[in-house]
């Protein structure tokens, strides 16, 4: 099939494979989404017709290298690799890396979602950077001391906010970070409050951030928001309004 149902349904278990950091699955389904955003980018162009027999076509060698696929297949690895970082699944991203070079040569398309997890760039320039320093370290396990613990989760969370907003997955980006933002602050309220600023007016702040029992996108939102003085971070206007208006619930 070519159409978005069809599109539903691949996205479908690349979605789970992202959520709960599976290479197996996320491998197994990954060529099909290329297939199925190529071919459905290409039909609204008015490049192609949909086939007579309602196939969604396979992609030539050349369709597995850029263009489209680099862009959503990018996006896909991106994803997939920002949910292993939360969970320090090294294992998991090199799985993946390994497997699609084996399989699709060394450029295949997305191959470049792994430079900025990879690489030194210092200082990070646009918003993969910081994600992607930001998850280097959570791949290897490299926390920070206890003085820069809070501020250093604040950002990354941050980075993954906004990186997380920008995405196809992004629902299948925030429980992980939901789940990874909780872990990190209720560590902080046990064992770092004295690196805190004005901890008589912050610590309270924490406690009720924490309360929401709810993993999702406006519990990141409104804990970024809340505790943003915690660390002595100063939010823009416009920052402020774009977290308020998520972190608010219907």
């Amino acid at each position: 099939m070519t159409d978005m149902a069809e599109l539903q349904k691949r996205k479908q278990p690349l979605n789970l494979a992202i959520v709960y950091v599976d290479p197996d699955a996320f491998l197994a389904n990954y060529v099909g989404w290329l297939e199925i955003t190529n071919f459905i980018t290409a039909l609204r162009a008015g490049d192609v017709t949909v086939p007579e027999d309602g196939v969604t076509p396979e992609l030539t060698p050349q369709q597995l290298k850029g263009g489209v696929s680099a862009n959503y297949g990018g996006d896909a690895i991106f994803s997939f690799l920002m949910a292993a970082a939360l969970k320090g699944d090294k294992a998991a991203a090199d799985k993946v890396e390994a497997s699609l070079t084996e399989s699709l040569g060394q450029d295949f398309a997305g191959s470049t979602a792994f430079w900025s997890f990879r690489g030194t760039i210092d200082p990070p320039v646009s918003l993969e950077d910081h994600v992607g320093l930001a998850g280097k370290k959570m791949l290897l396990g490299d926390i920070p001391p206890p003085p820069l613990r809070a501020k250093e989760n604040w950002n990354a969370g941050l980075r993954f906010f906004e990186k997380a907003r920008k995405s196809n997955f992004v629902h299948e980006i925030m429980y992980p970070l939901a789940v990874w933002s909780r872990e990190r602050w209720t560590d902080t309220l046990e064992k770092g409050i004295s690196f805190l600023t004005h901890i008589e007016d912050n610590v309270p702040v924490l406690r009720e951030v924490l309360e929401e029992k709810r993993n999702d996108q406006a519990f990141v939102a409104n804990l970024l928001l809340k505790l943003a003085p915690a660390i002595d971070q100063e939010l823009t206007d416009d920052m402020q309004g774009f977290l308020r208006s998520l972190a608010r619930r219907g």
